[in-house]
């Protein structure tokens, strides 16, 4: 069945429907009493942590200021990442960043093996996406994201790229958000939990294809104006709110 959106008909805003009671979002039913965070915790949260959010969003856009190899580390950091986490794609990261240029496919294996437990798979990613890239753009690839004027066709074309291996909207929009890109939600477990309990998608909606991560970022988009806090920002904030970390 297609996930819609909210009706247009209700002018009650997202943040009064939250304030008490269950909420229907998207055909669901949603009980806020199993929220675990307030409207206002959100808002002391964020104000004490802001600076710090500011000064990683900051270090992103810096992220874009260096060379076609340091933009390629960032991408082949979130094919790492992916189904891990950010501190493995860190970790495995400093592994082998020495061989992401031209490293052969066998050498970055053995050097992960029995380190990182996609150690066959994710260097195959990182060396087909190298190969594809090298063919496609001569591997500049600040030249090749600049020719993108539309931001939903610079994400798709990471995201849906069959060139392009081991990620999807999630790391697509992650490694464009690594490198200075705004306007894109990294709809990790931990994202998307915040937004169940926040009323802002029923709990059975998954970012499962490209329709319904478009859907969730839109609803993220709305909420995050709602309650005055910047796009970008809330998604870190989320982060923070989760795990205690402001990470890449």
């Amino acid at each position: 069945m297609p996930t819609r959106e909210p009706s247009p008909a209700s002018n009650q805003s997202l943040t009064e429907k939250f304030k008490k009671g269950p909420v229907r979002y998207g055909g669901a039913l949603f009980f806020n009493r199993v929220r675990l965070m307030t409207l206002e915790e959100l808002n002391r949260e964020y104000s004490n942590i802001r600076h710090r959010i500011r000064d990683r969003l900051n270090e992103f856009s810096m992220a874009w200021e260096r060379d076609d190899r340091s933009v390629f580390e960032e991408l082949c950091f979130c094919i790492l990442a992916a189904n891990s986490s950010a501190e493995m794609g860190i970790k495995t990261l400093d592994e082998i960043r020495d061989l992401l240029w031209e490293g052969d496919l066998g050498v970055i294996q053995s050097r992960l093996s029995g380190r990182f437990r996609y150690w066959r798979i994710r260097p195959a990613y990182i060396v087909s996406t190298r190969e594809y890239l090298r063919a496609t753009c001569g591997l500049k690839l600040k030249d090749l994201i600049r020719s993108f004027s539309d931001p939903d066709e610079r994400r798709d074309f990471f995201a849906t790229n069959p060139g392009i291996r081991g990620i999807g909207y999630k790391e697509a929009s992650h490694f464009l958000r690594n490198i200075g890109f705004k306007g894109y939600a990294i709809l990790d477990k931990h994202i998307l939990s915040c937004l169940r309990e926040f009323g802002v998608i029923g709990p059975r909606l998954m970012a499962s294809n490209p329709r319904r991560y478009r859907l969730i970022e839109r609803r993220m988009r709305r909420f995050s104006a709602e309650v005055e806090i910047d796009f970008d920002e809330m998604d870190l904030l989320f982060w923070q709110c989760k795990t205690g970390k402001i990470l890449k």
